[in-house]
C-alpha cells in the first residue's frame, strides 16, 4: 500500500511516469496505489480512468502541498467535491503566487495527512480529519515524541519517487535544473530524501513489523479514501443548456437556422428540394447528442465578433454542417460542396463537431475577455511543454559546469563518443532518459473551456502571464472527462483583410460584405489570379508549393481550390498520393489505375484520400468498420489517440475485416499505409473549404483594392514573405514607395492615393517611445527644422540619426548630410526631455560645404534600417544585361539559360535517400517569379549568401504546366560599392 507516490508530472521532481507508477505498483504486490502530485492535480483524470478498470488495484488520489522541496501535508479526497475543495485552496496559492499555510484549512471532503518529519516539532492539535504519516525510519523518534500520545492518529507512509540510484541521479538533476544550479552545489533541502523510493509490499510490511498498529490504521484510512466516483468521469460537463432549458435551447437554434436561410440562399430553388431535408435531420441528431448549447456558444461568439466589426473564420469538421452554415458560424456551403455529413456528425459520435475560429491577432484578445464575462465557468486548456533533446542537453551541460562551446558540441552531435570525457558522457546519458519529461505548464494555443459547474470541480487553474485561469490538464484528458474545448484562434491574415475593407470604405466609399463569397466564386478577375498563380499576400495560396500546385493542378474554381488546400498537405504528399492525384485530374485514363472500390468510395479525388472524412469512408466501406470505430480512427488520425487500446483495436478490426472482404493483403498493407501517412495532418474537406474562403476573401481584395490591400498586408506583417516582397508586389500594381515622412506617416504604413507612405514602425532601431513623440508633435505643430524638432521632442542624437538617414526630413530641402550635421550640432546625445518653451531658440546658421546626398548612398542606409532597399535592387549590380525571365522559360524546356533573380525564399529538404537539396524563388526584373531546383550533386555550387540578386545557371524543366530551372551553379553578384566606403583612386 503506497498511497503517496509522485509521477514526473510532479515538474522537475518525480522519475517515473504515470503508468510506471501504477506497473509497479500491479508488479510489486500492492493492492493500494495513491497518486499525490506536489501543488499539481494533472493526473487526477488519467490516474482515475486507467485504475477503474483494474480490480485488483485501490486507487487513492491527493495533492502533495510543498514550499520548495518541503512536504507540508498530503490532502486526499475520493470524491469531486474533494476535488473542489482542494483545486480553490491550491489555485488560490498558484494564482497568488504566496507560500502555502504549516497548518491545512478545514476541508468538508478530504483527510490530510502531515509527514512526520514535517510536524515532530511543531504544536498544533490534529483536527478529526487529519493524521500523521511515519515512514520506517522514523519510528524510533516518533515513538519518543509527544505524537506518540497520539499514535491512533499515525498511519504507516512511504514516500515514492524513484526506483533506484539511477532514478535518485536522474532526481537530483532535475532539481538542479529547477534552482539553476551546479550539481556540486545542490542542497539536500532542496531535494528528497534518498528513502524516497517505490519499495514491494514485502518490503513495506516488512519496515512495519514492529508498528502493526500503524499497518492496520492505514487500513481504516484507505477505506476512508478510496476514490469511487468513477460513473461521472466521461459524463458531458460542459454548459449545459445556453438558455434556460433543452427545450428553449432546441427552438431558439432552430429559429437562428430558419432566419439563417434567407441571407445565405436568398430565392434558390435548392432550399425546399436539399437544405429543409437536411436541416431537419442535422436539428433532430444534435438536440439526440445534446449538443444544442455547444453550437448556440459559439453562434453567441461569432455574433458578438460580428457586432463589433472583427473578421473571423470559422473552420474544423463543424464546417460541414449546415446549420453552422446558417448560423454564420462558417462560411462554408456544405450543400455545395456536398459535404460528408457523418464526418460532421453521427449517433456514434460522443465529443461534439470541431469549431476552430479564427479571429484577427487584434481582436482575439477582446474575444477571449468577452468569453469569461459571458460565461460563469471557463478557463482556458492547459498544455504541457516537454524537454527536448537539445535543450535537455543544454541544461544538464550547465548543471555539469561544461563551458558553453562544450554544450554546443555536444548540441550538435558531430562527435566521436569514444573521444568524450566523463562529464560529456554524463550530460548524454542522462540527457537521453530526461528527453520527452514534461518541463513545464503551458497554455493551449486556442483551447478554451466551457463548463457547466465548477472548472474547479475537475482540478486546479494556474494563472499565466495573460492573467486567464488555466487548467492543469491538457485536450486529451478534457476529452476525456466530456470537457470539449472551444477554439478561438488569432492570424494576421484576418487582420489584413479588416484593414484592407477599412481603406477601402475610406478611399472608395465602398462597404464590403466579405461573408457573401458566392458572388466571388465565379468572378474572372479571381479565376485570373488563380490560373496564373499570382496570390503573393493571398492566404494559404501564396506560398512557392501551392503556387506550384495550383499551376500543376489548373486551378480556377473554388471547389479547385478546395480541393488543392488538402492536396498540399504532408499527409496526402508523403504517402507519394499527391502525384497520383495530379495525374489522375490532368489524364481521365490514369484514373483507371484506381482500385475499383476506392474509386466508388471516393469518384470526386479519383480514388485517392485527400480528405479526412476520406479515411472514415474508407474505413467504414473498405474496411468494415462501423461508423462508432471509423470516429476512433479519425481522432487517431490525429496523433491525440495512436498507441490507446481504441486505436489499436480499429487498426486490427480494419484489416481483419478488408481481407475477410477477400482484398488482397498487399492492397489492405497498401491502404492503411496511406491512411496512416495521415496522421496528424488531415484536412476535413469543409476545414479546407473554410482556408479557401478566405482565400477567395483576400483574392478579391488583391483582385479590385491591390493597393489597399497590399498596404494592409504590409501593416500586419504579411503571411509567407517579408516585407519587402509585398511592397515590389504593390510596385507591380503601381504603387509608388516612399521613406516615412516626419511630416505625414504615422506607426504603420498609410496608403495616398497611389503611393505608400511607410510607417515608422519599420525603422530597425528606432524606439516606440520615439515614434510616439513624432506622432504627438505632429498633433500639435510642424516641423520648421531638425534643431527646432529636436528642442520640442527631446528626441536624442542616436534617434534623430536613423530618421534623418531613412529620409524622413526630406522635405526641409536640405541633403541629408546638412541634416546630420545640423543635428550633431544642436543636439544633446544623451537622451533627454523636451523643452518647450514661448519662443523658439534662435538657431545658429552653419556654414557648410556643398554636400550632396548619392542615390546608392540612400540605398545602402534603407538596406540597414528597413533591410531591404527602396529602388530595383537590379539597379544596384553592374555589367549584366538585365531581361525579364518568367515569361519566356515555357519557350526553353529542355535549354541551358543563364538568368538573373533576386532571391525571395529558399527550402532546404531531403530526398528519399536523406540527401540534403533546396529549392529556391527568385523574381526576374519585372517582378515575376520563377522557381529553381537545386538536387544534391549542385548544391556545392549554389551559393546562397542571403537576400540579393543571383546569376542563375541551369536547364529548364516542364512538369505538368510548371517550369522550373534545374540549376548547375549559383552566384550572388555584388551590388555597386557604397561611395562613402569605397576607396577613391
Amino acid at each position: 500500500m503506497i498511497i503517496n507516490c509522485h509521477s514526473y508530472y510532479s515538474l522537475r521532481y518525480g522519475t517515473l511516469s504515470l503508468q510506471e507508477c501504477i506497473d509497479f505498483a500491479e508488479q510489486n504486490g500492492h493492492s493500494v496505489i495513491g497518486i499525490t502530485e506536489i501543488n499539481a492535480t494533472t493526473t487526477l483524470h488519467d490516474f482515475l480512468r486507467v485504475t477503474q478498470k483494474k480490480t485488483n488495484l485501490t486507487p487513492i488520489w491527493g495533492v502533495d502541498f510543498r514550499n520548495g522541496a518541503t512536504c507540508l501535508y498530503v490532502v486526499y479526497t475520493n470524491c469531486f467535491a474533494g476535488v473542489e475543495e482542494i483545486s480553490n485552496f491550491l489555485s488560490t496559492h498558484l494564482h497568488e503566487k504566496k507560500q502555502f499555510p504549516e497548518q491545512a484549512p478545514v476541508f468538508q471532503n478530504c483527510w490530510v495527512v502531515y509527514p512526520f518529519k514535517q510536524i515532530k516539532l511543531k504544536k498544533f492539535s490534529l483536527r478529526s480529519h487529519e493524521f500523521i504519516g511515519v515512514q520506517a525510519e522514523d519510528l524510533p523518534i516518533f515513538e519518543r515524541s509527544p505524537w506518540n500520545n497520539e499514535r491512533k492518529k499515525a498511519i504507516a507512509w512511504q514516500t515514492c519517487t524513484f526506483r533506484n540510484q539511477r532514478h535518485m541521479n536522474m532526481h537530483q538533476l532535475l532539481r538542479c535544473i529547477e534552482q539553476n544550479c551546479l550539481l556540486t552545489k545542490l542542497k539536500p533541502e532542496d531535494q528528497g530524501s534518498s528513502s524516497d523510493i517505490f519499495v514491494s509490499a514485502e518490503e513495506f510490511y516488512s519496515r512495519f513489523l514492529n508498528a502493526p498498529d500503524l499497518l492496520d490504521q492505514l487500513q481504516i484510512f484507505i477505506q476512508h479514501t478510496r476514490w469511487t466516483e468513477f460513473h461521472s468521469l466521461s459524463q458531458p460537463k460542459n454548459l449545459e443548456v445556453y438558455t434556460s432549458s433543452e427545450a428553449e435551447d432546441a427552438l431558439l437554434l432552430r429559429q437562428l437556422a430558419l432566419e439563417g436561410i434567407e441571407y445565405r440562399y436568398g430565392n434558390s430553388s435548392t432550399i425546399q428540394e436539399m437544405v429543409l431535408p437536411r436541416l431537419e435531420k442535422e436539428l433532430a441528431i444534435i438536440e439526440e447528442k445534446k449538443f444544442l448549447s455547444y453550437f448556440l456558444i459559439n453562434w453567441d461568439i461569432t455574433q458578438y465578433a460580428r457586432n463589433k466589426g472583427y473578421y473571423y473564420v470559422g473552420r474544423g469538421s463543424g464546417a460541414n454542417s449546415l446549420v453552422a452554415f446558417l448560423l454564420r458560424i462558417t462560411d462554408v456551403d456544405p450543400i455545395e460542396l456536398d459535404l460528408y455529413f457523418e464526418r460532421f456528425i453521427n449517433l456514434y459520435r460522443q465529443n461534439p463537431p470541431d469549431f476552430d475560429i479564427d479571429f484577427s491577432w487584434t481582436d482575439r484578445e477582446d474575444i477571449t475577455q468577452y468569453i469569461f464575462h459571458r460565461f460563469p465557468h471557463v478557463a482556458l486548456l492547459g498544455a504541457y511543454n516537454t524537454f527536448q533533446y537539445k535543450a535537455i542537453v543544454r541544461e544538464l551541460g550547465k548543471v555539469f559546469g561544461l563551458p558553453k562551446d562544450e554544450i554546443d558540441f555536444l548540441c550538435d552531435g558531430k562527435f566521436n563518443p569514444n573521444n568524450l570525457d566523463k562529464n560529456q558522457l554524463h550530460v548524454l546519458k542522462y540527457a537521453s532518459l530526461l528527453q520527452d519529461f514534461p518541463n513545464s505548464l503551458a497554455i493551449h494555443s486556442a483551447g478554451i473551456l466551457i463548463a457547466n459547474e465548477p472548472i474547479h470541480r475537475t482540478g486546479a487553474t494556474f494563472l499565466p502571464p495573460k492573467g486567464f485561469p488555466t487548467v492543469q490538464f491538457d485536450m486529451v484528458v478534457a476529452e476525456d472527462i466530456g470537457l470539449h474545448k472551444f477554439d478561438i484562434l488569432s492570424q494576421r491574415g484576418l487582420a489584413k483583410i479588416k484593414e484592407a475593407t477599412e481603406l477601402v470604405l475610406q478611399h472608395h466609399n465602398i462597404a464590403l460584405d466579405l461573408h457573401q463569397i458566392r458572388e466571388f466564386k465565379n468572378d474572372p478577375n479571381i479565376k485570373a489570379l488563380l490560373t496564373s498563380a499570382q496570390a503573393i499576400g493571398c492566404f494559404y495560396v501564396e506560398s512557392p508549393a501551392m503556387r506550384m500546385l495550383m499551376t500543376k493542378l489548373q486551378v480556377d474554381t473554388y471547389l479547385g481550390l478546395v480541393a488543392a488546400s488538402s492536396v498540399i498537405r504532408p499527409g496526402v504528399s508523403s504517402s507519394g498520393m499527391m502525384k497520383e492525384y495530379i495525374l489522375r485530374h490532368r489524364n481521365p485514363e490514369m484514373r483507371k489505375n484506381a482500385h475499383p472500390q476506392l474509386l466508388e468510395i471516393m469518384p470526386e479525388t479519383y480514388g485517392v484520400m485527400v480528405y479526412q472524412e476520406d479515411v472514415i469512408k474508407v474505413a467504414h466501406h473498405f474496411g468494415g468498420l462501423s461508423l462508432a470505430e471509423a470516429d476512433v480512427l479519425r481522432r487517431g488520425m490525429s496523433g491525440k489517440f495512436r498507441g490507446r487500446e481504441e486505436f489499436e483495436h480499429a487498426k486490427n478490426a480494419f484489416f481483419q475485416n478488408a481481407i475477410q472482404k477477400g482484398n488482397a493483403i498487399e492492397d489492405v498493407q497498401e491502404i492503411w499505409r496511406q491512411i496512416e501517412s495521415f496522421a496528424g495532418y488531415a484536412f476535413a474537406k469543409g476545414h479546407s473549404a473554410s482556408y479557401a474562403v478566405e482565400s477567395f476573401q483576400s483574392l478579391y481584395l488583391k483582385a479590385y483594392y491591390p493597393l489597399e490591400y497590399m498596404t494592409a498586408t504590409v501593416n500586419h506583417f504579411g503571411g509567407f514573405y517579408d516585407t519587402e516582397i509585398y511592397l515590389l508586389e504593390a510596385k507591380r500594381h503601381g504603387a509608388a514607395i516612399e521613406p516615412p515622412c516626419i511630416f505625414q506617416s504615422q506607426v504603420h504604413s498609410i496608403l495616398i492615393e497611389k503611393t505608400i507612405l511607410l510607417g515608422f514602425s519599420l525603422i530597425k532601431g528606432l524606439e516606440s517611445n520615439t515614434i510616439q513623440k513624432i506622432i504627438a508633435f505632429n498633433e500639435i505643430d510642424a516641423c520648421k527644422s531638425v534643431s527646432h524638432f529636436m528642442h520640442e521632442t527631446g528626441i536624442s542624437v542616436e534617434q534623430i540619426t536613423l530618421l534623418i538617414r531613412c529620409g524622413c526630413f526630406r522635405k526641409l530641402e536640405k541633403s541629408k548630410k546638412q541634416l546630420l550635421w545640423e543635428a550633431h550640432f544642436h543636439g544633446n546625445k544623451k537622451k533627454s526631455q523636451p523643452t518647450p518653451s514661448l519662443f523658439l531658440p534662435e538657431e545658429k546658421k552653419l556654414n557648410l560645404p556643398v554636400l550632396e546626398d548619392n542615390w546608392i548612398e540612400d540605398a545602402y542606409d534603407q538596406m540597414e534600417l528597413f533591410e531591404f532597399p527602396l529602388i530595383n535592387p537590379f539597379d544596384l549590380i553592374d555589367h549584366f544585361p538585365v531581361v525579364p525571365v518568367s515569361q519566356t522559360l515555357q519557350n526553353l524546356v529542355g535549354k541551358s539559360v543563364h538568368v538573373l533573380g533576386y532571391l525571395i525564399n529558399t527550402k532546404r529538404t531531403k530526398t528519399q535517400t536523406g540527401e540534403l537539396m533546396l529549392f529556391g524563388t527568385f523574381f526576374d526584373c519585372h517582378w515575376h517569379f520563377f522557381d529553381t531546383v537545386h538536387f544534391p550533386n549542385t548544391l556545392s555550387h549554389a551559393q546562397f549568401r542571403g537576400r540579393g540578386v543571383y546569376k542563375i545557371e541551369g536547364v529548364v524543366s516542364e512538369e505538368f504546366g510548371a517550369f522550373t530551372i534545374e540549376a548547375k551553379s549559383t552566384e550572388k553578384i555584388p551590388y555597386k560599392k557604397d561611395p562613402r566606403y569605397a576607396e577613391r583612386k
